[in-house]
C-alpha cells in the first residue's frame, strides 16, 4: 500500500498539473488502434460480469452488490494527456499501461459513485488526446471526436442488445465523456421509445445547455427522474474565462436545485481525496453562480491545502461530492422504480 506522503502529494500534482504532450502530425485514421470487440471482456473498464474497480467502495461503504435493478452505463474523462512517445490523436484501446491508467483512476474514483445505484458498465473507447480541445483545426477535432463517439455508440448498441434486457438506465459521465454523453443522449433517448428507460443522466464537467434536450429536461430536485444534472466546479470567486453563459445548465450536488443558495460544509456527506479508503464529511461547500453556468466551492478542507494553488477544481467534480452523488444515484432508481412498471 502506498504512503500517505505520496499519495498526498500525487494528488496536488494532479490538482495543480496542467501538462501534456501535443500529438505529432495530422489525424490519420489508419494508424489509430482498431476497434474495440465490445463482445470481449477485455474492452469493457468496468461489466458486472468480471471483478473490476467500478465494484469497489470506500471504507464503511457496504458491499457493491451484484443484483440492482438498474444499469449505469459509464462514459469517463481523458485519461490521454500525452507522453513522449505518444503520436496518435486517438487514444490505445490495447495498451495494457494505459488501461491500467483508467482503471486505477477514473474507474475507481468515479465510476464506483455509482455502483449502489446499478450494475456499471464502462467502455473503453479510442478517446481524443487533451490537446483536441484546444487544436485550431476545427476539421482535425472533429474528426478526433467522431472516432471516439463512434466507439462508444457501439459499445452502447452492444449494451443494449446484450446487456440490458430493458432495465432502468442512468447514464453517467465526466468531461470528454460529457462531450459524448450528450451526443448519445440525443442520438438514442430524446424523443425516443428509450427515453422511457431513462433514471437520469449525470453530465458532469463540460457545459451543457438547459435545452440542450428536447425532451429531457434539468432536474430541479433530489427524487426527479426521466432529467439530467450537470456542474463544473472552481474555485469560489473565481470565473473561467470561456465556456460560461447563464444559458448553461448547473444543478448544485449538494441540494440537488438550481437555486443560487449556499449550499454549507455541513451538508457534504463526504468527498474523496487521494486516499481511496477515506471519505472525509464536510470537504467543501457548493454554490451556483447562474450568470456564469459553475458551481463555485471553497478551497477544501484537508491537510496540506496551502499548496493547491489551482482555481480549476474539474478533476474533482465528482470526487469532492462523492457521497451525495452516489446516495442520489440510488435515490433517483428508487424513485423510477416506485413511478414505473418495472
Amino acid at each position: 500500500m502506498k504512503h500517505p506522503l505520496f499519495l498526498f502529494l500525487v494528488l496536488i500534482s494532479l490538482l495543480n498539473s496542467c501538462a501534456t504532450t501535443k500529438p505529432k502530425g495530422p489525424f490519420n485514421p489508419t494508424e489509430v488502434d482498431m476497434a474495440p470487440d465490445y463482445s470481449n471482456p477485455y474492452y469493457w473498464a468496468a461489466l458486472p460480469a468480471k471483478v473490476d474497480s467500478a465494484d469497489q467502495v470506500p471504507a464503511g461503504l457496504a458491499s457493491a452488490k451484484n443484483d440492482q435493478e438498474a444499469d449505469v452505463f459509464f462514459l469517463y474523462p481523458t485519461i490521454y494527456f500525452g507522453e513522449k512517445e505518444d503520436t496518435e490523436w486517438n487514444a490505445p484501446v490495447n495498451d495494457e499501461a494505459f488501461n491500467r491508467r483508467v482503471d486505477e483512476s477514473t474507474i475507481l474514483y468515479q465510476a464506483s459513485v455509482f455502483n449502489a445505484a446499478g450494475k456499471v458498465y464502462a467502455p473503453r473507447y479510442r478517446q481524443a488526446h487533451i490537446r483536441t480541445y484546444y487544436s485550431k483545426d476545427s476539421l482535425l477535432s472533429k474528426k478526433v471526436f467522431d472516432l471516439a463517439y463512434q466507439d462508444l455508440k457501439h459499445a452502447f448498441e452492444y449494451y443494449l442488445e446484450h446487456y440490458n434486457n430493458g432495465r432502468p438506465i442512468i447514464i453517467a459521465s465526466h468531461s470528454q465523456g460529457t462531450t459524448h454523453g450528450r451526443r448519445l443522449l440525443k442520438e438514442f433517448f430524446d424523443g425516443t421509445a428509450l427515453q422511457k428507460q431513462l433514471v437520469a443522466a449525470y453530465l458532469i464537467g463540460m457545459p451543457v445547455l438547459k435545452d440542450e434536450f428536447e425532451n429531457i429536461p434539468v432536474c430541479e430536485n433530489a427524487e426527479a427522474t426521466g432529467c439530467f444534472v450537470s456542474w463544473r466546479t472552481f474555485k469560489k470567486g473565481y470565473t473561467p474565462k470561456k465556456w460560461v453563459s447563464e444559458d448553461i445548465a448547473v444543478v448544485n450536488p449538494l441540494t440537488w436545485s438550481t437555486n443560487t443558495e449556499l449550499a454549507d460544509f455541513s451538508l457534504n456527506q463526504g468527498g474523496l481525496l487521494w486516499d481511496f479508503d477515506k471519505l472525509k464529511p464536510s470537504l467543501t461547500n457548493a454554490q451556483i453562480n447562474a450568470e456564469k453556468g459553475i458551481l463555485w466551492a471553497k478551497k477544501p478542507r484537508f491537510f496540506g491545502n496551502f499548496l493547491l494553488l489551482r482555481r480549476n477544481y474539474h478533476i474533482a467534480d465528482l470526487n469532492f461530492y462523492y457521497l451525495n452523488v452516489r446516495e442520489n444515484a440510488v435515490l433517483r432508481v428508487e424513485q423510477f422504480l416506485e413511478s414505473s412498471d418495472h
